[in-house]
């Protein structure tokens, strides 16, 4: 079967859109902006917890040595990570008093990367396996 000039370029361009649509399923930002090498444990209340993709966050309301309150933004693995490592869309509820340990911002920013999360009961969940043990230095 001959094909024409312009079925090749019809079959180009798509060529083309499919592998600009790909793409994207290949980048993933680093977690380079976390200080892992100084891992802090915040207890604090959730005021929010959102199961989303590509990452899940819980929002937690810290107060710190001076009776401050902080509000961190704490980034975790995402949902598929999590459901194998044992969490669930519901486990953790706006209101929940949390004990975390977390990779800081290394901007100084109430922001961290999770490494683990004690719940009011007592479970205790890491991040998945990208994230590593806790180590509190």
């Amino acid at each position: 079967m001959k094909i024409s000039g312009r079925g090749r370029a019809v079959a180009a361009l798509a060529a083309a859109a499919g592998l600009a649509t790909g793409a994207p399923a290949f980048a993933h930002h680093s977690f380079a902006m976390y200080d892992n090498d100084h891992q802090i444990k915040l207890v604090g209340t959730v005021s929010r917890f959102q199961w989303t993709n590509p990452h899940v966050y819980i929002e937690l309301e810290n107060n710190d040595t001076s009776a401050k309150v902080s509000h961190w933004t704490i980034e975790c693995a995402n949902p598929g990570i999590l459901d194998r490592v044992g969490w669930k869309f519901n486990m953790i509820k706006p209101g929940d008093k949390l004990t975390v340990i977390v990779a800081p911002l290394r901007t100084g920013e109430p922001g961290a990367l999770l490494k683990q999360v004690t719940l009011p009961d007592g479970r205790v969940f890491g991040n998945g396996a990208p994230a590593g043990k806790a180590q509190i230095q």
